[in-house]
C-alpha cells in the first residue's frame, strides 16, 4: 500500500476557526505563580544472606548505610519481603483444569498503591514470549515449558504475568496472578505461528538462483533494534512495581549486527536496571545439532564454501553470536541465560529460585540533576558480616532538552509500543474513504492539534514550531499494512505565530487500502517540549462493490474551509499535484472539520462521491442536505442533479458538493442528513451525523 500525500496546514487569518476547547490565554495580571518541585525516589532490593546462603531476617533501617556517588542518603522506605521455601502444590489434573477464556484478553500491569499488600511476600515472574524471534517449532517448545511449569512447579507464593510481542506492540495478556487455571488458559490460547514474518533474514539462506543485489543485513539491524526495544518496553511496564521482578524471555537467539545495535542494547539494559528487572533468557531452540551441509529445513548453500569448511564455520559463528546476546542481557541485569538444553522448564525454575527473601530500601536522591549519567550505589551493613546482593547503580533520567537524536527516535518507538495512550497533547482525528477503482480505496487521514498546546522556539529571529508524527495501520490480523513517519518544521510569521495560540493546526496524510477492518495508532510529539499525544481507533473500509440495494457512497466530508495548496505551511510533496486526493478540487483542498463544530459566520461545505458499478451508462443522481433538530426538520437545501462519466465497464464516480449558508440557522445542536437518490435505478442512500453551530 502506498502513502499519497502529507501536509501541515495553519488556518489563514481570514478563515473561520474551528475551536477545540477554550483558547483564552490568561493575562499577565490574572496569572498565578506556579512553583514546581520534584524528587527522585530510588528503590533498591537488597538480598542479605549469611555464609551458608540463608537469608538474614530481623534487620532494621538503622542497620544499613546507603550512598550514591559516595554521598550518604537518608532511608525513607524500608520493608522486608519474606519468601519461604514452599513445596509446589499437586499438579492440576485434566478434570481440575477448566478453560477460562475462549480468546485472549488484553490488560495491563497494575502498579501497587499505598496500603496495597497484594504483592507482599510474593515472588513476581513475568513470562515474555517474543513470537517474532521464534519459528513455530520453538514456539511449541516454549509454550509447553510454560504450561508444565504452571501445572507442576508454580508455588503458592508465585505470581505470574504473561506478556507477548508479535511484531506490533508488547501486549500484557495477563497481569500478575496466582490463579493457575487462568494462566494455563491464557498460554493454551496463544496461537502458534503468530508473529511470523517479522523476524530476521539469516545469512545462511539457500541460494535462490538469481541475483537480488544487496542482502537483508541492513534490515536485520532494524529487526534486532525492534526486538530489543520491545524488551525495553516490557521492562518499563514492570517498573511501577517496587518488588524484585524476574522476566523469563523466550526467544530463538538474538544476534547483534556489529556495533549497529549497541545503542538499543544499552538502552534496554539500562531500562531493566532502573526497573529492578532481571532478564532470564531461554533459548527455545534447545540443544541444536549443526550438520555441516545444513538440515532439511533449508536448501543447500550450493557453493564451494560447503566443501572448504567456510560455510560450517560461518554457521557455527552466527549461532554462537545469537546466544552471546542472550548471555549479555542476563549477565548485565542479574539473571542467567539457559542455553543448549531441551529442558526449557528448568530456566523458569531457576528464575523462580533466584528470588528469595530480600529488603526493599528506598531513598530520595540528593542529586536531582536529570542528566542521564550513571549513579553508583553502595549498600553496607553497619555491624553484621553478610553477603549483600543488589544493583550497583542506575542511570538517572534525562530531560527532553538534553535528548540526542537517537534518544528522541527511541522515545517515539517506545511510546508507539505502549498499549496505553499518552494524553499530554490533545489530538482529534478523522478518517474517510473514497473508491478509486474496482479494488482500491483512497483513505485520507486528518489530524487536528490545538495550537495553544505547542511550544514555539526562537531560531534565527523567526518563530518556528516542530512536530514529530509516527503511526501505523494494522489489519484485523495484527499485521502492519503501512505506516507514517514525518518530522514537520514550520516557520511562522509574527501574525501566524499569534494565530497559532488561538487556532488548531491540521496534519493530513493519505493511503491506498483494500476493503477490510483496520486499526490505526498515531503519535504526535512537540519537538520543543517532548510532550506526546496518542490517538488510536479502528475503522472499516467497506466493499462498495457488494452494495446492490442502495446507492454506494463514500464518506461524507463536512468542512468550513477550503485552502489553496500553496498556502500550506508544510507540504511533503510541495511541487507535485495531489491528483489522487479527491479532497483536492481545482487547486484547492477541502479541510475536514473533524470535530464537526461550525461557526455560523461561515458556510459549511459538504462533499461526497457516489458510485455506479454496472456496465450501463451513468444515470443521473439527485442529492440534498437536510437539518433536523429534536426530530423536526428545520432546513433543507435545494436538490442538485449530477452524473458521472459515460464510459461503460469502468467505475463511474459521481462527485457531489454543497455549500450551505449557516447564518439563518440558530446556534445549537443539529442532525445533518445527506440524501442521495437514483430515480432510474430505484435506489437511495442516506447518511446522518450530529453537528454543532456556534454563534
Amino acid at each position: 500500500m502506498r502513502r499519497a500525500f502529507m501536509a501541515l496546514v495553519l488556518y489563514s487569518l481570514a478563515a473561520a476557526a474551528q475551536h477545540i476547547g477554550e483558547n483564552r490565554p490568561q493575562s499577565g495580571a490574572d496569572s498565578t505563580p506556579i512553583f514546581k518541585s520534584g524528587a527522585l525516589l530510588v528503590v533498591e532490593t537488597v538480598a542479605v544472606t549469611d555464609k551458608s546462603g540463608k537469608p538474614i531476617e530481623g534487620l532494621t533501617a538503622k542497620d544499613f548505610t546507603i550512598t550514591e556517588d559516595v554521598v550518604p542518603q537518608a532511608i525513607k522506605i524500608f520493608e522486608y519481603q519474606r519468601l519461604s521455601d514452599v513445596a509446589p502444590p499437586a499438579p492440576l489434573t485434566e478434570s481440575e483444569h477448566a478453560r477460562v477464556y475462549d480468546k485472549l484478553g488484553r490488560t495491563r500491569i497494575s502498579g501497587g498503591t499505598p496500603g496495597d499488600t497484594r504483592y507482599k511476600d510474593r515472588r513476581l515472574l513475568a513470562l515474555y514470549f517474543d513470537m517474532t524471534a521464534m519459528p513455530e517449532s520453538d514456539q511449541v517448545r516454549a509454550l509447553s515449558a510454560a504450561l508444565k511449569f504452571i501445572r507442576t512447579q508454580m508455588t503458592a507464593q508465585d505470581m505470574v504475568a504473561i506478556l507477548r510481542y508479535s511484531g506490533g506492540s508488547v501486549e500484557v495478556l495477563e497481569d500478575f496472578t496466582a490463579d493457575r487455571n487462568r494462566l494455563m488458559s491464557i498460554v493454551q490460547t496463544l496461537i502458534v505461528g503468530e508473529g511470523q514474518g517479522f523476524g530476521r533474514s539469516t545469512d545462511e539462506a539457500a541460494d535462490p538462483g538469481a541475483a537480488f543485489g544487496q542482502d537483508d543485513s541492513e534490515f536485520n539491524i532494524f529487526n534486532t533494534d525492534r526486538q530489543l526495544s520491545a524488551l525495553q518496553t516490557a521492562a518499563q511496564m514492570l517498573a511501577q512495581l517496587s518488588e524484585k521482578k524476574a522476566l523469563v524471555y523466550f526467544a530463538s537467539g538474538l544476534r547483534l549486527n556489529g556495533l549497529n545495535n549497541q545503542a538499543q542494547l544499552r538502552a534496554t539494559v539500562n531500562a531493566a536496571i532502573r526497573a529492578g528487572v532481571a532478564f532470564w533468557p531461554i533459548d527455545a531452540r534447545g540443544l541444536v545439532a549443526l550438520p555441516p551441509l545444513g538440515d532439511a529445513t533449508q536448501g543447500s548453500p550450493g557453493s564451494a564454501a560447503m566443501y572448504s569448511g567456510v560455510a560450517m564455520t560461518s554457521l557455527t559463528t552466527n549461532f554462537q553470536r545469537s546466544q552471546d546476546t542472550l548471555y549479555s542481557l542476563a549477565a548485565d541485569t542479574g539473571g542467567k541465560a539457559l542455553l543448549d538444553t531441551n529442558d526449557l522448564e528448568r530456566g523458569i525454575v531457576q528464575a523462580e529460585q533466584s528470588v528469595s527473601s530480600y529488603y526493599v530500601i528506598g531513598y530520595y536522591a540528593s542529586n536531582k540533576a536529570q542528566d542521564g549519567k550513571f549513579r553508583r550505589i553502595k549498600v553496607a551493613l553497619n555491624d553484621a558480616e553478610a553477603k549483600l546482593d543488589y544493583r550497583q547503580g542506575y542511570f538517572a533520567g534525562k530531560i527532553f532538552a538534553k535528548f540526542t537524536s537517537a534518544d528522541k527516535e527511541r522515545q517515539l518507538e517506545d511510546a508507539l509500543m505502549l498499549p496505553d495512550p499518552i494524553t499530554e497533547l490533545t489530538i482529534a482525528m478523522e478518517i474517510d474513504y473514497f473508491q478509486i477503482n474496482r479494488a482500491e480505496y483512497f483513505v485520507p487521514l486528518v489530524v487536528k492539534i490545538p495550537g495553544r498546546e505547542l511550544a514555539l522556539a526562537k531560531r534565527g529571529g523567526a518563530e518556528r514550531t516542530s512536530i514529530d508524527f509516527i503511526g501505523e495501520i494494522k489489519d484485523s490480523f495484527g499485521s502492519t499494512i503501512t505506516n507514517v513517519r514525518d518530522k514537520v518544521r514550520a516557520k511562522l510569521t509574527d501574525a501566524t505565530a499569534q494565530e497559532l495560540a488561538r487556532r488548531p493546526i491540521v496534519y493530513d496524510a493519505g493511503f491506498t487500502l483494500l476493503p477490510g477492518q483496520y486499526t490505526i495508532k498515531l503519535l504526535a510529539r512537540d519537538d520543543e517540549t517532548g510532550r506526546i499525544g496518542t490517538f488510536q481507533t479502528t475503522f472499516t473500509v467497506p466493499n462498495l462493490n457488494k452494495i446492490d440495494k442502495n446507492v454506494p457512497i463514500s464518506s461524507v466530508v463536512l468542512s468550513s474551509q477550503r485552502i489553496d495548496l500553496k498556502d500550506a505551511l508544510y507540504n511533503a510533496l510541495k511541487n507535485k499535484t495531489e491528483t489522487s486526493n479527491p479532497l483536492v478540487r481545482n487547486g484547492q483542498k477541502i479541510i475536514p472539520s473533524v470535530t464537526r463544530v461550525f461557526s455560523r459566520k461561515n458556510d459549511m461545505y459538504v462533499y461526497l462521491q457516489a458510485y455506479q458499478h454496472d456496465d450501463a451508462p451513468a444515470r443521473p443522481l439527485v442529492a440534498y442536505v437536510t437539518f433536523y433538530r429534536e426530530g423536526e426538520k428545520v432546513s433543507e437545501t435545494r436538490p442538485i442533479q449530477t452524473s458521472g462519466s459515460q464510459a461503460p465497464g469502468r467505475l463511474k464516480s459521481i462527485p457531489m458538493e454543497f455549500r450551505v449558508p449557516l447564518t439563518e440557522l440558530p446556534p445549537g445542536r443539529y442532525d445533518c442528513q445527506i440524501s442521495v437518490l437514483d430515480p432510474d435505478g430505484h435506489k437511495a442512500a442516506f447518511w446522518q451525523a450530529p453537528v454543532v453551530f456556534l454563534q
